[in-house]
């Protein structure tokens, strides 16, 4: 298999999971067949940013449009969009789109159609998750920062 196509079969991966806060570096790599460090350096060349840019920007793009359309709070977006710390994810917002998120809800709402109920957009978008059984503890993990 030629390098591009796999390097795209990684992207593929990257495009259909992206809201999955388990998918990292090593997860997308092997999609390419490829190491971490070997993928990140094929990723760019081929796309112009590394695999961690791409994901990142791909989750903000989403969370950019369910501050728009979605009656949910920061935190609930933030944790749809594959962000596990509020932090990470408003600082990473305000880096690509200039503004907090509170701040682009702000601006960019009533400009189009009526919010969409929260609980329809969780529902949706698969938020709402089973909580951990007794004994078990729900893994944290701070997405968007590999690569």
């Amino acid at each position: 298999m030629d390098k591009m196509r796999q390097v795209r079969l990684a992207k593929d991966a990257m495009d259909r999971d992206w809201a999955d806060p388990e998918l990292d570096l090593g997860a997308v790599a092997a999609h390419a067949g490829y190491s971490r460090y070997h993928f990140i350096r094929a990723f760019k060349e081929a796309y112009g940013e590394t695999p961690g840019q791409y994901l990142t920007h791909r989750r903000i793009e989403r969370a950019e449009d369910l501050l728009r359309t979605a009656n949910l709070s920061v935190t609930e977006i933030c944790h749809l969009v594959g962000f596990s710390s509020v932090g990470t994810f408003s600082a990473r917002f305000k880096a690509w789109t200039g503004l907090t998120p509170t701040e682009y809800r702000s601006k960019h709402v009533g400009r189009g159609a009526a919010l969409i109920p929260g609980c329809y957009a969780m529902l949706w978008a698969g938020g709402f998750r089973p909580a951990p059984g007794p004994g078990q503890q729900r893994q944290q993990r701070n997405s968007g920062e590999a690569g």
